[in-house]
């Protein structure tokens, strides 16, 4: 059968925008939706400046974003919905640390652009590596400035019954929780490259994918196609003596961050963290800096300073003040804090809380 090509439905093939690099105070994700007329259009386009905002235009998954530098943050997500399948890319201008949680009832496989550098937890991205993630579980991401992933959201009905009709439901194991899945290069950048050229082109034509229906069937229909042929290289990655060391280190830093979020704005000493995770001082700063980039304490002020925000943005006007939430995360030092936060995130607290009276 002669297989439909989305590109016989592009109008002219384009690149990616490049994340826009103006410097000033953090806006409102700009989403750009296509004409559709229903809850879900066919594509969305969203520009994020601020890294509570990194769930913006994707409801299939639940994100969690700190930034790790003091730099102004950009980011770019472009959403394709096709039918049953999602294809989402994503993109990023400095380094953070991400939780990412897939909804019930899908299962994502994720593939690295050939730039891209980071780890998924505590594990090297690298050339023929992707993700596998089944519903609700959630995979710790830390990438560096120029990451670029594509991801592939489908409910698993979808690829049984695709599995079932060519007889071969025996060649494939959908994932339960996460895994990494090594392929050949080759595929798992054909995958990649897919991913993005279809979204590039959603981007820039929106109509295309609205007005016609026969444009989401051939996105549908090559979809399968080219995940079937990548995953149908790959096998369940085993990790070297040096990436399971690495990856003790995340579940190090995972448990210390968890601890730190569920104390809230108690008093934490290191050694509440050593007795925590089980480890010495030492191994403690080892793992932060290794898989942060930071030192414990520079990284859960950093998390803390992210919830103040995330409070302060979602308070209601007059229902509580910076005060309060500084307090409630620890900051006691009103002066430091304010030049943390200003530092952090390019405008002081009281701009914060000033923007959502407006």
């Amino acid at each position: 059968m002669l297989l439909v090509s989305l590109a016989a439905f592009r109008l002219g093939a384009s690149s990616g925008k490049a994340i826009g690099s103006s410097i000033g105070i953090p806006q409102k994700p700009k989403i750009v939706k296509s004409p559709a007329t229903n809850d879900l259009p066919a594509v969305t386009v969203v520009e994020i400046s601020d890294p509570t905002d990194a769930n913006a235009g994707i409801e299939l998954f639940n994100l969690d974003a700190v930034q790790l530098q003091s730099v102004p943050f950009r980011a770019r997500r472009v959403v394709v919905r096709a039918g049953a399948a999602t294809v989402v890319l994503h993109s990023t201008n400095l380094r953070m640390r991400t939780r990412t949680r897939v909804s019930e009832g899908h299962v994502a496989y994720v593939t690295f652009g050939l730039q891209s550098q980071g780890t998924v937890n505590g594990l090297p991205v690298r050339p023929g590596l992707m993700l596998a993630a089944g519903p609700e579980a959630e995979a710790r991401f830390v990438v560096d400035a120029g990451w670029e992933n594509v991801t592939i959201l489908l409910p698993p009905r979808y690829i049984r019954d695709h599995l079932a009709a060519r007889q071969r439901e025996g060649e494939f194991r959908l994932p339960a929780g996460i895994e990494m899945l090594e392929a050949s290069q080759a595929a798992a950048y054909r995958l990649f490259d897919w991913g993005k050229q279809l979204t590039d082109t959603a981007a820039e034509q929106p109509a295309l994918f609205n007005e016609r229906q026969d444009g989401l069937l051939a996105v549908q229909v090559d979809l399968i196609e080219n995940l079937l042929s990548a995953i149908g290289t790959a096998h369940i990655f085993e990790p070297g003596r040096s990436d399971r060391t690495r990856q003790k280190r995340s579940l190090v830093v995972k448990i210390a961050e968890e601890f730190a979020l569920s104390q809230r704005g108690a008093n934490l000493y290191v050694t509440d963290l050593c007795r925590v995770t089980g480890v010495s001082e030492r191994a403690l700063e080892y793992a932060f800096k290794e898989v942060m980039g930071l030192t414990p304490i520079a990284f859960l002020s950093r998390l803390r300073l992210h919830r103040v925000r995330h409070a302060l943005l979602a308070a209601a006007p007059g229902s509580t003040s910076i005060a309060i939430e500084a307090l409630r995360w620890g900051f006691w030092h009103f002066g430091e804090f304010a030049r943390a936060y200003n530092d952090c995130f390019g405008e002081l607290p009281s701009d914060t809380l000033l923007r959502i009276r407006e």
